[in-house]
């Protein structure tokens, strides 16, 4: 008999895991979100006596990912997440857009049980496809006794929702944590844990209820940085804006002015860093806000939630 008590929930949106191409060779060609969560449960064997609920969300490539699908997402882990015999849900997700929907997903719900995306950097079709053994990992994870909140697993490294980043446009081990390191080590079926769970209070369901998702935009500091891209988003009714820093969150003079500018006018601003490691420390001098260890993506994540919970 199953050990449903065991049971994992496998909640696919397609991506480059479910991706295909003409070739075998071509790891960069291809078509994402082709095949349907079947067809990737049933490319690993080592899963054929799990006890699986496997359940298409969606399919796209995550470049396109949308706040209905983000909806949608998180209404369908919840309701699994809510049932007795599920010990966690495993997300596939293609690697573009992953560190939003896992940031997003840790504060909508901050679960008791494990949530696990994870994705591929190659296709389905790839010599040297990376998703069977992802989506592995992921169960097994999904599955650890005592594990809780949102991660992510790729290449046998188990990184927190609140830190996780895309690092590499091309390699299997693309993914990050920054500073924080590594969550856990996924090696031969055995979670190797190195630091505590995801935690948090869940901001609920609730707040992405009425599915205004309000306007918020990434601009970025560089040299030479312009104020016009900024006062026409403000113009355009541009609810809040996120600030790629350089350095520590600094912004070049003319890009900052414009940002308090667009504060005074009503507009909700965060500092962030293009760097890709290290948080925005804030100094006694700062008149803008700092998104701390955020990537300028997760921020922008944060800055919707906030400004949803005051809408």
């Amino acid at each position: 008999m199953q050990d449903t008590a065991l049971t994992v929930a496998v909640l696919a949106t397609g991506g480059t895991i479910a991706g295909t191409a003409a070739s075998a060779t071509d790891n960069i060609g291809y078509s994402a979100a082709q095949l349907g969560v079947q067809a990737l449960v049933d490319a690993v064997p080592a899963l054929h006596g799990v006890p699986l609920l496997a359940e298409q969300v969606a399919q796209l490539d995550s470049k396109d990912m949308s706040f209905a699908v983000w909806a949608a997402l998180a209404q369908r882990v919840a309701h699994h997440l809510a049932q007795p015999g599920i010990a966690g849900v495993v997300i596939t997700h293609g690697t573009d857009t992953l560190e939003e929907t896992a940031y997003l997903l840790q504060r909508l719900l901050a679960p008791r049980k494990p949530v696990v995306l994870t994705a591929a950097m190659r296709p389905a079709t790839s010599l040297l496809r990376d998703g069977p053994q992802n989506l592995l990992d992921a169960v097994t994870l999904a599955r650890e006794p005592g594990a809780r909140g949102v991660m992510a697993v790729l290449a046998g490294t188990a990184h927190s929702a609140l830190e996780v980043r895309k690092r590499h446009s091309y390699r299997l081990d693309a993914f990050g944590s920054g500073d924080a390191g590594p969550l856990a080590h996924v090696e031969e079926g055995r979670v190797r844990r190195l630091r505590d769970w995801p935690a948090g209070e869940p901001l609920g369901l609730e707040r992405i209820g009425q599915g205004d998702w309000p306007w918020v935009e990434i601009v970025t500091s560089h040299a030479g940085a312009r104020p016009e891209a900024v006062r026409a988003l403000v113009a355009a009714g541009v609810r809040g804006l996120v600030v790629a820093g350089t350095g520590n969150g600094t912004l070049h003079h003319a890009l900052a002015a414009a940002l308090l500018d667009a504060r005074a006018a009503g507009v909700s601003v965060l500092r962030s860093t293009r760097c890709l490691a290290g948080p925005v420390q804030p100094t006694p001098a700062d008149r803008l806000p700092s998104a701390g260890g955020l990537t300028p993506a997760q921020a922008r994540v944060e800055l919707m939630l906030r400004l949803m919970g005051t809408a």
